[in-house]
């Protein structure tokens, strides 16, 4: 990274919070540590945040809650940490705005290289994309790599997680070809699916929903049985 990121441990746990916040100060990360929802929010508010690492299960407001609320206001980077027994709430997660998610145990090595990818589409998306363009067209939306927004026909802003904006962009740039879902968590999320990943689906579910005249009959994202999915509208590039 060109500059030190800062990431914030929101996790009540303080010897978890404490070895992994050592690991990432010891490969050039910034870090504030958070026991639960309310001391996150005072130090959200006293200084800039790259990414929050959110542990599931919290004292007061939970992992949950504190998702659905920061998405409700902000893009921010989220990566939830959950038990290996959460195999729901880590759906969950996803369906209300996590960016990704870690199973504990956990490897602070893995940790680390999630932190990295995530930060990294997000710089990437910055600039000019795969394809040396900035700006995609289709179905009357426009999707903007450089600015990281989605504008429909009408001209407003579609809000858009980070996950839902980089398996869209990814879309764009891979219009009628069907792309199956260990390519396309591939392509946005730069690791091999585990034995029950369910995050492409529930991603493409929620881009659904916000540019689909019906979601329970989609057009422009079409399911391909045993294969994938398949981006249908023609896309203009600039």
């Amino acid at each position: 990274m060109s500059t030190t990121p800062h990431i914030l441990i929101v996790e009540d746990d303080r010897e978890i919070s404490t070895l992994v916040a050592r690991y990432l100060r010891g490969n050039d990360c910034r870090v504030s540590i958070a026991g639960d929802g309310r001391e996150m929010d005072r130090l959200l508010a006293d200084s800039r945040v790259d990414l929050i690492v959110l542990d599931l299960m919290l004292p007061g407001e939970d992992g949950l809650s504190i998702c659905r609320r920061l998405r409700a206001g902000s893009g921010m980077p989220i990566l939830m940490l959950t038990a290996k027994s959460e195999e729901i709430d880590r759906i969950v997660g996803l369906e209300i705005g996590a960016d990704d998610y870690l199973a504990k145990p956990f490897n602070p090595r893995e940790l680390l290289a999630r932190i990295r990818a995530i930060l990294r589409r997000g710089a990437a998306s910055q600039g000019r994309d795969d394809e040396g363009v900035r700006r995609h067209a289709f179905a009357g939306f426009v999707l903007d790599a450089g600015l990281r927004q989605l504008l429909n026909p009408e001209g407003a802003q579609v809000a858009l997680t980070g996950a839902e904006f980089d398996l869209l962009h990814a879309m764009c740039l891979r219009p009628g070809r069907v792309l199956s879902r260990d390519q396309l968590l591939d392509l946005t999320q730069g690791r091999a699916p585990g034995p029950f990943e369910r995050s492409i689906d529930v991603l493409v579910s929620r881009i659904r929903q916000k540019i689909e005249r019906d979601p329970r009959n989609p057009e422009m994202i079409k399911t391909i049985r045993s294969g994938g999915y398949l981006f249908t509208p023609e896309v203009v590039s600039t």
